[in-house]
């Protein structure tokens, strides 16, 4: 079974933290924070429609300027969420170019930032200058004092954040899809039923909800020609899907390890499939870890054990360990396995 996100980080585990994640046949791909982000290049920064960023530190925003140059001729839209203090982040980056000559241009950024009771959005639009325009607050929806919220909510999948201590807010955040909708090819191909994208329509009826008699018109493209069917979504899930659980990623960045933080990021990544977790340190230096406000490798896999996660990444390592990564990677991996 194929997974659904495709997700690696964007810099090596010593680089500026970012992760990027491809949803697969689709031409769309989130990313969360923005470092240093030359090695993905244009292309598959046009994908990133939504971006997640934990903290404006340098090295988790600075890619906001190549970001911004790729699309800036392009018809499209940025969606920015993160902390307080992004919108004021974006609104600077921008007011330090001159914007003259775009008044055609039809880029516009959105920017939501997530308070402890509402979310503060703005838009800036390239039309008029990336002038801000503020809209009316909205109530962040189930949020509870150190529990998850709901960034993003697509049929898909869903995007939460929560809030952890580095002396300022830096958000955490995990990408849970639905469910897995699985296709049988052999049966189509036994049932004399092409693949193509129709298949993407089903897929989408499913994660929408709709019902067992909902009826849809697609086309059908064969070798030869193309013909216009009509279908009941039960008829289809029934004879050629298979649901099962679907994909979680989980992100941590920048946060210090003590039992509000452990406890916040344990309900956030739990069981997730790959759990993307920052280990600036080894444990031999956790009193400095503890002082700069950041994990050790150590404590990185011991969160991910408790967190019960199938698979553990670590990166963001500190330059005074360069030519030791093996070691940080090791020592995570041993906390984690309990060895």
């Amino acid at each position: 079974m194929t997974p659904s996100f495709s997700s690696y980080l964007v810099n090596d585990v010593f680089g500026d933290p970012g992760l990027f994640v491809e949803v697969r046949w689709s031409k769309r791909a989130l990313l969360f924070d923005l470092g240093h982000n030359d090695a993905l290049g244009p292309t598959r920064l046009l994908r990133a429609g939504d971006i997640f960023i934990s903290h404006t530190h340098m090295d988790h925003f600075i890619g906001f300027d190549a970001l911004l140059r790729v699309a800036l001729g392009r018809g499209k839209t940025l969606r920015l969420y993160g902390p307080p203090g992004l919108i004021s982040n974006v609104q600077g980056k921008l007011h330090g170019y001159t914007w003259n000559l775009v008044d055609g241009y039809p880029l516009t950024i959105t920017v939501q930032e997530f308070h402890d009771q509402a979310i503060q959005s703005a838009s800036f639009h390239a039309t008029d200058g990336f002038l801000r325009r503020d809209a009316p607050d909205t109530p962040v929806i189930g949020r509870k004092n150190g529990s998850s919220f709901c960034v993003l909510e697509d049929p898909m999948f869903t995007v939460r954040a929560v809030a952890l201590n580095h002396r300022i807010p830096s958000l955490a955040y995990s990408l849970q899809e639905q469910f897995h909708v699985n296709i049988n090819k052999e049966r189509l191909h036994e049932a004399g039923l092409p693949i193509g994208y129709w298949l993407k329509e089903v897929k989408q009826y499913l994660w929408q909800g709709k019902p067992d008699d909902f009826r849809f018109h697609t086309t059908l493209y064969h070798e030869h020609h193309k013909e216009e069917r009509e279908f009941v979504l039960g008829e289809v899930r029934e004879r050629f899907v298979t649901i099962s659980r679907g994909q979680k990623i989980a992100y941590v960045v920048d946060a210090r390890y003590d039992q509000e933080n452990e406890a916040r990021i344990v309900g956030l990544a739990e069981g997730a499939d790959i759990f993307y977790c920052e280990a600036p340190f080894l444990d031999q230096d956790a009193e400095k870890a503890h002082e700069r406000y950041h994990l050790t490798a150590k404590q990185a896999g011991l969160i991910a054990k408790k967190a019960g996660v199938r698979e553990l990444v670590v990166f963001h390592f500190s330059p005074r360990y360069t030519g030791l990564g093996h070691q940080i990677a090791a020592e995570a991996q041993a906390a984690f396995r309990g060895s």
